[in-house]
């Protein structure tokens, strides 16, 4: 199965977790501190809320969630093959799962991953070297991650 990912940031993550709860008709997949997704079916969607108070109501980054690693392993040969700089981060843990990535840069500097999931995880994550100086999710959201330090908005990264 696959299924876009739009992750936002949010100012409030209660007030947006109910807010999404009734829009998309569903409860979160996952809450953690800072941190919530909903797996909605119809329409096939990942929605990522990123607590990153200040920044509510912005692109954190956008993803395409693919059933293996095998699936993306063939989207970074396909996206090579067609002249994209990837870049690949398997095995990381971001978002409070394990995961194999790949990302790729728009036109417009907006930041896309294609990632399978592989693990649950209790620990926020690490940084990412794919999203430079963004902040979101994962490490870029460092004010959640196990290491506990705080991180203002041109000191993190992004991946989920």
């Amino acid at each position: 199965m696959s299924r876009a990912q739009l992750a936002l940031n949010v100012d409030d993550l209660d007030e947006a977790i109910t807010f999404y709860s009734k829009l998309l008709r569903t409860a979160p997949a996952k809450i953690k501190p800072g941190y919530a997704n909903f797996a909605v079916a119809d329409p096939p969607l990942k929605l990522v809320l990123i607590e990153n108070p200040g920044h509510g109501g912005t692109l954190n980054h956008l993803g395409v969630e693919v059933g293996t690693s095998e699936a993306v392993h063939a989207e970074i040969a396909r996206l090579s093959e067609v002249g994209m700089f990837t870049q690949e981060e398997m095995g990381a843990t971001c978002c409070f799962a394990v995961q194999d990535k790949v990302w790729v840069t728009g036109p417009a500097g907006e930041k896309w991953e294609v990632y399978t999931v592989l693990d649950d995880s209790e620990h926020f994550g690490q940084e990412s070297s794919a999203v430079g100086d963004q902040r979101g999710a994962c490490a870029c959201n460092q004010s959640h991650s196990s290491e506990g330090e705080g991180a203002n908005a041109t000191d993190a990264a992004s991946c989920c």
